[in-house]
């Protein structure tokens, strides 16, 4: 009768202690640091950037590719046709998860208010009024921030593990290869490049506002 009742003892005290060790230390994992000691990588989840990595604070590394844009006015309703179903055929091999990132960045129109300044020198006088209306019109541009060019990245994600950073590199430039072989270049983003686009996301400064109107609809997808 004696060792059942210790063996019940013993197992009541090694329970207790796991329960207390559980609450003890989620309690101590969700402590956040007092509200003035919050910084903006707190908020923005990024804990570090090296090299190709965006490293964030819940375990994940983050690699990027940058792609350049095309003008499909330029193409015809074949040549259309054709991008798109290489687009399709190539990124419908991919199977790990990516995001696609479209956003817009102030453009520096300053060479170009430079070259119509120098162009002042003319002696026409008509000519010469209307290259100062256009510097002013570009003033006024540059002043609103109206000015903008649509920038296009991919980025892809891995748990930081013993082989993240490796995988996470791999799966970027299978990516680029694959939009490569659709004749749509890009390239893998480097330190500076990552910061860059961080601050074009979360600095308000580099943010343009944009029209967010939109109607409810089913999108279909439409031979060109």
């Amino acid at each position: 009768m004696l060792l059942p009742i210790i063996v019940l003892f013993l197992c009541l005290i090694g329970g207790g202690a796991v329960l207390f060790y559980l609450r003890t230390g989620s309690r101590i994992k969700h402590v956040s640091p007092p509200a003035h000691e919050l910084t903006a990588q707190h908020f923005i989840n990024v804990k570090d950037v090296r090299g190709h990595y965006l490293y964030t604070l819940d375990g994940w590394v983050l690699c990027f590719l940058k792609i350049t844009p095309i003008s499909i006015d330029l193409l015809s309703s074949n040549e259309k046709k054709q991008l798109i179903n290489m687009l399709t055929t190539e990124l419908s091999t991919v199977q790990s998860p990516f995001k696609f990132l479209a956003v817009s960045r102030p453009v520096d129109i300053s060479p170009l208010i430079s070259q119509l300044t120098g162009l002042l020198q003319t002696d026409d006088p008509k000519q010469k009024e209307l290259l100062k209306q256009e510097i002013a019109e570009m003033h006024t541009l540059a002043v609103s921030g109206e000015v903008v060019e649509r920038q296009f990245y991919m980025t892809v994600w891995q748990r930081l593990e013993p082989d993240g950073e490796r995988d996470a590199l791999q799966q970027i430039k299978k990516l680029a290869q694959h939009l490569d072989d659709c004749h749509v270049h890009s390239h893998v983003l480097k330190q500076q490049e990552i910061v860059r686009l961080c601050n074009l996301i979360h600095n308000p400064g580099y943010t343009h506002l944009e029209d967010s109107e939109y109607s409810a609809s089913i999108p279909f997808w439409n031979e060109v």
